[in-house]
């Protein structure tokens, strides 16, 4: 009985470690990644002017964006006035995002190529990151969710949020004046 219950708990104890050594990080295989900190999903939704989901804030607060808003086009039942200035929109932003991504993909490039030559140093990693914040920042898009919300009126607002299935809350009632 007692070699059976020494049998037992070193099985339990080794049994843990043998499932760590088995697991892999939730990041491996990114090493292979053209730029490591982006998808290749990512790199293909920047350079068709899709973003990276950096508008939520707008967008989760009752400030439709223009690419959905056209999707969604029929069922806010937009008048030609408004389609076409929602177009405009969406172009305007398409037009200014794509060079901007392009700028992040040669920003994150640079990063990658300092860690992987061993030459990055605490200021080149500063230079790098504030570079890529910058150009974050300006990809968020938000101006044109702000814009987007002028054309629209309070009914299409709340129709939109529901329609994307967004919970009923204080986003449902929009901040602007029609």
């Amino acid at each position: 009985m007692t070699r059976l219950h020494i049998a037992s708990c070193i099985t339990v104890a080794l049994f843990p470690a043998t499932c760590f050594a088995q697991s892999h990080s939730p990041y491996a295989g990114f090493e292979k990644r053209a730029i490591k900190a982006l998808s290749d999903q990512q790199i293909s939704d920047l350079r068709a002017g899709l973003g990276m989901s950096l508008a939520l804030a707008a967008e989760l607060n009752g400030y439709p964006g223009p690419r959905h808003t056209l999707e969604l086009a029929d069922e806010l039942t937009l008048t030609e006035e408004q389609r076409t200035k929602v177009k405009e929109l969406f172009a305007a932003m398409t037009a200014e995002s794509i060079p901007i991504g392009e700028k992040l993909f040669a920003e994150e490039a640079e990063l990658d190529r300092q860690f992987a030559g061993r030459t990055v140093t605490p200021e080149s990693l500063f230079i790098a990151t504030e570079a890529i914040g910058k150009t974050q920042a300006a990809l968020r898009d938000l101006k044109y969710h702000l814009l987007t919300l002028q054309i629209l009126t309070p009914v299409q607002v709340q129709r939109y949020n529901q329609l994307r299935g967004y919970a009923s809350s204080a986003h449902d009632k929009p901040r602007h004046d029609q």
